[in-house]
């Protein structure tokens, strides 16, 4: 068992302590409501008991002297009703005196005072005011005076003194009470500063506590981390303080140790690529070297082979022209079959030059825009097309960034195709369109040939790669190797689509510039702003193809194109439009028989 599972954890000591603090709150609060409560009675008994018993005790004696005073009125006038206040002040006496029997319940000194003052009373009465007022009304008031004397005088002094005692009795309790409420405030008081004791004390342990079993093993381990953080990957980092931090330090070295162990993976990873890197480095030298070596050969096959080729070509040539019928059928034969070869060798020559230098000779990137590209190729296709017959239409197409000679070159090999690979008794019919899908612009060329079957899609762009004898349809099988070549140079991608219907459709993409998809971006808004701009835009994503938006609907042709559209002439384009104005062209070639969209 480690060392971390042993002893009390930084959890168990902070609840050990908080649970005795608690408990020792808990009591105070207990004895302080104890106290609170007796105290709370001795106030009560000081206002509600004592302090009323004083004011009762001299309501007992003024009913006393009230009856004193009606006996000796009596006595003196023999008036009848001057015994009111005595019967008044008999009833005031009973009822004080119930009433201070209820309030001094918890006081027997009190009660005793109050029984011998009502003992004197009744004793006074019994023995003074009744005999008076008998002998008033039998005899006179001359019998009724003769009874009252300095005897009966004193005997009512003896009452006044014992109330006057009961009222040094209550007194006395209430003073007694008083020093119980005085007790009850200071002992409450002496509570609260044990209670805040209580908390100040449990604060500084608590305090000390973290300090020694909190702050000081994290300083400590943290000091240790900030070492290996600092590259010492090799210092052992050990932890102290509750078992939590020994854990966590048993863990942090467990990732020290992985992280040490990845570093020196690391530095040896890097050294064999470091390694390997030199060896690419030498091999990159002789690629280059290589490269010089293959660009002079390509500047002797562009030179010193041709030659020798133009020369044997030039004089099978004469010789066809000056024996031709002279020989037999055969010789003839023969040297058709070398003009050919020679001819075919310098277009193969020339093919492989032109493969060769796209991306290597440079002119830059500029914007180029594919409508005059497109009226450029025209220009070159036209013997191509006036021989075939062709048609070729393009939509507005965009400006990219590229260079100019290489899309020519590209978007030539592809209309060359399409009017090369036709069917012999369909004229042949070439449209090329665009759109832009997310940041990147779809260019089409679509011909209504021969077409392409689908498990041949990939390989028609593979160098020298044919699909049809050089008899049927003559070539090197290096154009469209050259096409994605140029595309990808470009930083697109050229593919064969092969969900249409007949003839052949060539896909591929160019990226967009900037504007051209901010553009599109804010007529896509403004579409789902607009209902009536929103069902134009899907009334053209449902029939229009892959066109730019500003494509012109152009004839009755199962393909869209244009039929017997007049030359040079501009057809109007819908209203709506998600390509910027920049990429609009008009294209014309003059007195041919394509139709520019």
């Amino acid at each position: 068992m480690k060392a971390y599972q042993q002893g009390w954890t930084l959890r168990r000591r902070v609840l050990a302590l908080l649970t005795v603090v608690v408990v020792l709150l808990l009591a105070l609060a207990g004895a302080e409501a104890a106290v609170a409560a007796k105290n709370r009675q001795n106030i009560d008994a000081v206002l509600i008991k004592t302090g009323p018993l004083r004011v009762q005790a001299q309501e007992l004696l003024s009913a006393l002297l009230d009856q004193e005073t009606a006996v000796r009125g009596f006595a003196v006038s023999g008036d009848r009703r001057d015994l009111a206040p005595y019967d008044t002040g008999l009833q005031r006496e009973r009822d004080t005196a119930a009433s201070m029997e209820k309030l001094a319940a918890g006081y027997p000194d009190v009660l005793r005072e109050l029984r011998v003052v009502e003992q004197q009373a009744a004793q006074w009465r019994s023995t003074v005011a009744e005999p008076v007022i008998s002998a008033t009304e039998r005899s006179g008031t001359a019998a009724g005076q003769a009874l009252i004397t300095d005897q009966t005088r004193q005997q009512f002094n003896g009452i006044r003194a014992a109330v006057d005692h009961l009222q040094a009795e209550i007194l006395t309790v209430r003073q007694q009470t008083a020093e119980k409420v005085n007790q009850t405030g200071n002992l409450l008081v002496v509570l609260l500063i044990i209670a805040a004791l209580v908390v100040a004390v449990a604060g500084a342990v608590l305090l000390l506590s973290l300090d020694r079993i909190l702050i000081r093993p994290l300083a400590g381990l943290v000091h240790q981390v900030r070492e290996v953080a600092d590259g010492d990957y090799q210092h052992h980092i050990e932890g102290s303080g509750p078992p939590e931090f020994r854990q966590l330090a048993d863990d942090i070295d467990g990732m020290r140790q992985k992280i040490a162990r990845e570093l020196a993976e690391v530095r040896e990873a890097r050294e064999r690529i470091e390694w390997v890197n030199s060896q690419l480095q030498k091999q990159a030298e002789e690629l280059t070297r290589s490269n010089r070596d293959l660009e002079q050969f390509a500047y002797v096959a562009s030179h010193d082979l041709q030659e020798p080729l133009r020369k044997v070509a030039s004089f099978c040539q004469l010789l066809q022209r000056r024996y031709a019928g002279q020989l037999d059928e055969r010789a003839d034969q023969y040297i058709a079959f070398a003009v050919d070869g020679a001819q075919r060798m310098q277009r193969l020559i020339n093919d492989l030059l032109a493969f060769s230098r796209i991306g290597r000779l440079t002119t830059g990137f500029t914007e180029v825009d594919l409508n005059k590209v497109m009226g450029d190729v025209a220009g070159q296709t036209e013997a191509a097309r006036q021989y075939a017959d062709a048609e070729l239409i393009w939509d507005r197409l965009p400006v990219i960034r590229g260079e100019e000679p290489l899309l020519t070159n590209l978007l030539a090999n592809l209309v060359s195709n399409s009017i090369k690979f036709r069917r012999p008794d369909v004229p042949p019919r070439v449209h090329v369109s665009a759109r832009l899908v997310d940041d990147e612009w779809e260019i089409s060329c679509r011909d209504n040939g021969i077409g392409i079957e689908p498990e041949f899609a990939d390989k028609i762009f593979v160098i020298f790669q044919r699909l049809h004898s050089k008899d049927a349809y003559p070539g090197t099988g290096i154009g469209l190797a050259i096409v994605k070549k140029i595309v990808e140079y470009h930083g697109g991608r050229v593919w064969v689509d092969t969900s249409g219907g007949e003839g052949t459709t060539i896909r591929f993409t160019l990226p967009a510039l900037p504007e051209d998809i901010e553009a599109a971006r804010a007529a896509e808004a403004a579409a789902a702003d607009d209902p009536a701009v929103e069902d134009l835009v899907d009334a053209d994503a449902v029939t229009g193809e892959e066109s730019t938006g500003d494509a012109v609907a152009t004839g009755d042709g199962a393909d869209g194109t244009a039929e017997g559209a007049p030359i040079g002439e501009q057809p109007e384009a819908p209203a709506y439009s998600n390509t910027p104005d920049r990429a609009i062209g008009p294209g014309t070639t003059g007195g041919m028989k394509e139709t520019v969209g």
